[in-house]
């Protein structure tokens, strides 16, 4: 792909590197960037920006906020005694979208994946961990994707936490082995949560 413009190109380098686009979407973005008269390049530019320099992450729960707590874990009505582990803040956001949850979250930030050179310690365990201490919820609720990295992180973690006589479970089967939450529907996820079982580690 040849280009006329350097300052083109670079646009069209840096909307490419980018998950799933593509050079020609990123060049037809680009485009339509430059015919458009309004304001929305610049936008969009600060936006990014904002992105880099405005973003935190809760020192409760990791997930992505404006301040150093998230709304969700600022919410008085809130069980902070049952909490949902999760892999990605998009499961959060999957998860939300159900309405059939009131607790509150943990954020991972992946699973355990020995492969992809992921370990414990490459996610947000140990704060789980002192969380744990700290809060003694009754409830830990892995809602982590039916995978056999999520297995082995469910697992990793049921052994771990069983000292601290907290019950933990697992959401129901709905949910496909081998599939990712956030690509699951609301009702499916939603009915995954309320009938969520007890986990067992030995099983």
């Amino acid at each position: 792909m040849k280009f006329s413009s350097k300052t083109l190109e670079n646009a069209v380098e840096a909307l490419a590197s980018l998950p799933s686009v593509g050079r020609k979407t990123a060049l037809r973005l680009a485009l339509h960037l430059i015919k458009d008269d309004t304001a929305k390049t610049a936008k969009i530019a600060s936006a990014l920006v904002d992105l880099e320099t405005k973003i935190n992450y809760c020192h409760i729960c990791c997930n992505i906020s404006d301040e150093t707590t998230c709304e969700i874990c600022k919410e008085p009505h809130r069980n902070k005694l049952l909490i949902c582990v999760v892999e990605s803040v998009r499961d959060v956001m999957a998860i939300e979208e159900t309405t059939q949850f009131n607790g509150q979250y943990h954020v991972l930030g992946g699973v355990i994946s020995p492969m992809d050179g992921i370990g414990p310690g490459d996610l947000n365990i140990e704060a789980l961990k002192l969380r744990v201490e700290e809060v003694k919820p009754t409830e830990l609720i892995m809602a982590i994707s039916p995978t056999i990295e999520g297995d082995t992180t469910i697992y990793y973690l049921s052994k771990m936490l069983e000292s601290y006589n907290i019950e933990i479970s697992t959401i129901a089967r709905g949910v496909s082995f081998g599939g990712e939450l956030e690509y699951a529907d609301e009702l499916t996820l939603g009915r995954s949560i309320v009938s969520r079982v007890p986990y067992n580690s030995d099983s």
